[in-house]
């Protein structure tokens, strides 16, 4: 998690010096693009927050009204996050932009705009990189796509989703102000703020679909869910294996439960010695399986529905 506290601290540096240049220059150039940009950079910048704290809150130790810790303090304080950027960040952007499309003002020297809009593409793309680096440590190897979709820490690819947001909503900005300016028509200016409301309002709803998916108690994939099943039949003693169970619990932990049928005529130390096995050997494979529960249950019935595995590892 210490990697994903660098970008959090590289977004937050990042969003508070662009968000106060953005406001100074929207109120001298009062480019409604600009406010929105300022606005965005603002929500980004409490959001870091928010993560850090959601970070700090999921590290406290497990006691007896939270048996299994406190791992999904971070997807709570994702969802709020989320919930931000959708309502502060896409809302006010999206109503400033219509506000100024029904009464364009000419915008005044959009120089300061165009300077404000650079410098902060590069403040932007070095959070975005850093971001990116942490991310693809974590994949270890993992294509980006694959790892974006399989990834449970909600500080990393928050951040990676803002930033890449951000990079888009300032070239939008700088191209509806140069058109207004251009053109004449102060109206494309409001223009580009409605386009980066709706852009950061479609971020916040795949971040607030992630959250929640995590939050109701998301499991392992399918796939992972069959490995177990064949690590476990590897064992001599094991005749059948039922129902595997799961659910994140925290970014980088997963509880799993593995309904295992042993043979009649195997002893307790036999089947102890198979579990052992089983335990090693998928904590070995799957290092975010940290909690694992073997029960031994009757063999499934002919012809019952097999068993469904759901979720994400």
């Amino acid at each position: 998690m210490a990697e994903s506290k660098v970008a959090i601290y590289g977004a937050i540096g990042a969003n508070v010096a662009i968000a106060i240049t953005k406001f100074v220059v929207a109120g001298i150039t009062g480019s409604s693009a600009m406010l929105s940009e300022g606005i965005h950079s603002a929500v980004d910048t409490f959001n870091g927050v928010l993560l850090l704290v959601g970070l700090k809150l999921s590290k406290r130790p497990a006691t007896p009204e939270h048996p299994f810790g406190h791992g999904k303090e971070l997807y709570f304080w994702s969802l709020i996050v989320a919930v931000l950027i959708f309502g502060l960040g896409g809302g006010v952007s999206f109503y400033e932009g219509i506000q100024h499309i029904r009464a364009p003002e000419p915008m005044r020297d959009p120089t300061w705009n165009y300077v404000v809009l650079a410098a902060a593409f590069v403040f932007e793309g070095t959070s975005f990189l850093i971001a990116l680096k942490q991310f693809r440590a974590q994949a270890k190897g993992t294509p980006f796509w694959q790892a974006l979709d399989r990834s449970k820490d909600p500080t990393t690819y928050t951040v990676l989703a803002e930033d890449s947001a951000a990079l888009v909503g300032l070239l939008v900005a700088a191209l509806g102000i140069y058109l207004g300016h251009a053109l004449d028509m102060p109206v494309l200016d409001g223009v580009a703020s409605v386009v980066i409301g709706v852009l950061l309002a479609g971020v916040a709803v795949l971040l607030i679909a992630q959250a929640r998916g995590l939050l109701i108690g998301e499991g392992i994939r399918p796939e992972t869910a069959r490995a177990i099943r064949a690590i476990a039949m590897e064992q001599p003693s094991v005749e059948d294996v039922g129902h595997v169970l799961s659910m994140y619990i925290g970014a980088d932990e997963a509880l799993v439960i593995v309904d295992v049928n042993f043979k009649d005529d195997i002893s307790t130390g036999e089947a102890g010695d198979a579990i052992a096995a089983i335990e090693t050997e998928v904590r070995a494979r799957f290092p975010t399986i940290r909690r694992i529960f073997i029960e031994a249950t009757e063999a499934p019935q002919a012809g019952a529905a097999p068993a469904k595995d759901g979720g994400a590892l």
